[in-house]
């Protein structure tokens, strides 16, 4: 919630201050892993482990009319290595998408790569999400970075410093 002018309204009951990013399928519930932290770490595991295996079948009937359709074993060649090349590029812009920002630019013009190697997404997301939810650690370091940047501004003044005793 936000008032007039763009700043965060805090709820009542809760503390003030920064309030942590939500991650998808996780919420807010990294930040202290309750509210089913640990069910949901372990159906994000398991639901990206289920795609990567019906992708991985989908991909094998492609190759399946590739061979049926009788192209000539090159072009079947550079498919299975495109697919290979861009699966793994996908997992490691992925991986690395966990653990610091990724650039808008970069992201956008790796986006074909990423679709054709959504496989590689896909498993990077499992291997993941069996230690954590993923991009907690990001987020983690960015929400303590914020409360320590809060508690500084609201510990540095104590006091009205109009009412402060002047030197003579």
């Amino acid at each position: 919630m936000s008032d007039e002018n763009g700043t965060q309204a805090t709820p009542a009951g809760s503390a003030p201050g920064p309030r942590p990013e939500p991650i998808r399928f996780f919420g807010t519930t990294w930040v202290d892993h309750d509210n089913g932290y640990t069910g949901r770490r372990i159906g994000a595991a398991a639901g990206s482990l289920a795609a990567a295996v019906a992708s991985c079948l989908i991909l094998r009937f492609a190759y399946q009319g590739l061979q049926i359709a009788d192209i000539g074993g090159f072009v079947t060649l550079l498919m299975v290595v495109m697919f290979a090349i861009c699966s793994a590029l996908a997992f490691r812009h992925t991986w690395d998408g966990f653990t610091k920002r990724p650039d808008p630019d970069r992201q956008a013009s790796l986006r074909g790569l990423l679709a054709i190697g959504f496989v590689g997404s896909l498993l990077a997301y499992f291997f993941r999400s069996l230690t954590e939810a993923p991009g907690e650690k990001l987020h983690r370091e960015e929400y303590e970075t914020a409360l320590r940047q809060y508690e500084k501004r609201s510990t540095r003044r104590t006091g009205n410093p109009s009412k402060k005793r002047r030197r003579s």
